[in-house]
């Protein structure tokens, strides 16, 4: 199913943004590794340069330690994607298939897709958390644990269904 433009990641903002917020993570990089940044100073204003071209609250980012995390290209890519925006309404199939995405291994159809689409797509779903937080904003009964392991109160543990997580979302 196709999700509205308002609900599925904004790739074509991100991938206009993507080659900039990349080079300016490992132009950072680089100065770094050459000059040390131990005030700070080139941290904050790359923090600064992300924020105004972003909007996005680059607190939430570690820019100088990407190597031991997911490395740049996932860094900026992450950057680079607006966050998901509170839509007015969403129906039962639109949640159905976002937990559907979520719950299931499912690569993008490799035809009718961008390159950058194809590397990304899965980052959205199981990486950055896009739709995670898409649901944790429109579905006031969201609980984390809806896309966890639990454990039931016999000690057994178990997985909500993708019907049960949807029932419980737009309840």
């Amino acid at each position: 199913m196709k999700l509205r433009k308002e609900i599925e990641p904004q790739f074509d903002v991100a991938e206009n943004r993507y080659p900039q917020v990349l080079k300016l993570i490992l132009d950072y990089t680089d100065y770094c590794d050459q000059n040390g940044d131990e005030e700070n100073i080139a941290y904050k204003k790359l923090e600064e340069r992300l924020h105004l071209m972003t909007g996005k609250d680059m607190s939430k980012f570690n820019l100088w330690e990407w190597w031991e995390e997911d490395g740049a290209e996932n860094l900026a890519f992450d950057i680079s994607l607006p966050e998901p925006e509170q839509v007015e309404t969403i129906t039962r199939e639109e949640v159905y298939e976002i937990v559907r995405r979520l719950k299931t291994f499912e690569e993008p159809d490799q035809k009718s897709v961008s390159d950058f689409f194809r590397t990304f797509y899965n980052n959205t779903v199981y990486g950055n958390g896009y739709f995670i937080k898409f649901l944790e904003i429109n579905c006031n009964a969201f609980r984390l644990n809806l896309f966890q392991r639990n454990k039931d109160k016999n000690g057994n543990y178990f997985e909500y269904s993708i019907d049960e997580v949807v029932a419980i979302l737009v309840a």
